[in-house]
């Protein structure tokens, strides 16, 4: 019976010695204002776009929905189906903000490529345009990898025009695909 009350003291001792040594948590940070400008994106966009497959042949069109969602006010969430005239694809998108950098970055994955985009970006000095950039491989080439810029420029809260270009070898941006998108709900 001694023994079970030594071991028992020596327990609450320890236990007290760790409580009063314990740090508290420390609390999460906070969304900034550049994770609220995000919250443009969300809800449910008609997608029509023109994209350029080659310089010798016509633009290609296709057509989408997009859906886009917070995720605990850091990320901006979207998930997009549509149709071009090689099929159906679906593409998910995440975008948030990452204060150490200061910039803006994301991932895209889509059904038509096994690439994991990354991207970082910024927010021009009007607001209204989102800029990110990334690396990937050059659909135009082959095999080699290239420079690639998408712009979401908000033309009111209800209409987006989205921009992808590709840096070319003379290091000129050529646009190769232009969309509009208008707000569902």
């Amino acid at each position: 019976m001694r023994q079970l009350m030594v071991i028992s003291f020596v327990s609450c001792c320890v236990l007290a010695c760790s409580l009063a040594h314990a740090q508290p948590m420390p609390e999460f940070p906070a969304p900034t204002e550049q994770h609220q400008w995000l919250e443009k994106f969300v809800g449910q966009w008609n997608i029509t776009s023109k994209g350029m497959m080659g310089p010798d042949q016509p633009p290609v069109e296709c057509s989408a929905v997009m859906k886009s969602r917070m995720l605990g006010g850091f990320w901006v969430v979207t998930e997009m189906d549509g149709e071009t005239p090689g099929g159906k694809f679906t593409s998910l998108q995440t975008i948030g903000y990452d204060p150490a950098k200061q910039v803006y970055v994301g991932t895209w994955v889509d059904s038509m490529t096994n690439h994991l985009w990354h991207y970082e970006g910024s927010v021009d000095e009007s607001g209204k345009t989102l800029t990110l950039e990334a690396e990937g491989p050059n659909f135009m080439t082959g095999g080699a990898t290239a420079k690639f810029r998408d712009s979401y420029e908000f033309k009111s809260p209800d209409e987006i025009i989205a921009r992808s270009s590709m840096q070319g070898e003379d290091g000129k941006w050529i646009t190769f695909m232009t969309g509009t998108a208008t707000r569902k709900e």
